[in-house]
């Protein structure tokens, strides 16, 4: 199943997320790709922290859009063309449930793992994995097909980390090393008797003096190259049953250049 899902998470501005999705979507020229549209609700306003859920209605109605979408297709493998890093909830939970032990590969400059509020924010967009291990806002529980475990998180770029994510992920004992190598990943990956993966690509991960389209720009991050010689070893190893490419903001097509090969690998393939 392809998906769609031009979506800014209901509180903040989420400037040019939604045309770059459309950008990706219009390089790959797919007609497999199934539209998620936007809600109609209004978002909410960034820093609205007393009501902080009520920011979320509009990703929250067209969530659930995409969980009954996936619900009727029962789909064997899901991939992702999308705004931020919210969506995630969904699919992941739902391949979780599907391949039990399912391990997250999560290529991305954010830990996303803040409870509710931590953040200074509030944006649900730095909540998917705190949502998917069971521990995030009560009122998005509904949308998961199932929870994960710390076990099961893997993360590649990782570098702008809030005090309470780390904790978290110092708790579980998530895999969050400061250098890439892939190598390392495929043997964790294994040690778990883990077999199926999803890779979600956030590209923020990458180095900006590689890519510097995306919504944050953290330096020293994963090159592009290295960015491609994991994802190979990832699809070498594994069975790559979900994958995602998310908030790229160039509406230029020129500019997806440098990042064809991750797009091709992540969404033809």
């Amino acid at each position: 199943m392809k998906i769609y899902f031009p979506q800014w998470q209901g509180s903040g501005n989420g400037k040019n997320i939604e045309p770059g999705a459309k950008a990706i979507l219009n390089y790959i020229n797919d007609s497999e790709f199934i539209n998620i549209p936007l809600s109609e609700i209004p978002a909410g306003k960034n820093g609205e922290k007393k009501h902080h859920i009520n920011n979320y209605e509009a990703i929250t109605e067209q969530l659930n859009r995409l969980k009954n979408n996936i619900e009727n297709n029962q789909p064997d493998f899901i991939k992702t063309i999308g705004g931020d890093c919210g969506l995630e909830i969904v699919p992941v939970s739902y391949l979780n449930q599907k391949y039990p032990n399912l391990g997250v590969i999560w290529f991305d400059a954010h830990a996303d793992i803040n409870k509710p509020c931590d953040s200074p924010s509030c944006n649900f967009h730095g909540m998917p994995l705190r949502t998917l291990l069971g521990e995030g806002e009560a009122k998005m529980n509904p949308l998961l097909f199932s929870t994960i475990q710390a076990s099961q998180i893997h993360y590649v770029g990782l570098r702008d980390i809030d005090k309470t994510e780390q904790e978290r992920i110092d708790k579980g004992n998530i895999y969050a090393p400061i250098k890439t190598d892939s190598n390392d990943l495929v043997q964790t990956l294994k040690s778990k008797n883990i077999t199926n993966v999803y890779l979600h690509f956030d590209f923020d991960c990458l180095e900006p003096q590689d890519y510097s389209k995306t919504y944050y720009q953290v330096p020293n991050g994963v090159t592009i190259k290295e960015a491609e010689r994991c994802i190979k070893a990832l699809q070498d190893n594994f069975t790559v049953v979900g994958s995602s490419v998310l908030e790229s903001i160039t509406v230029i097509p020129s500019e997806l250049k440098p990042i064809e090969k991750i797009i091709d690998e992540l969404m033809k393939k």
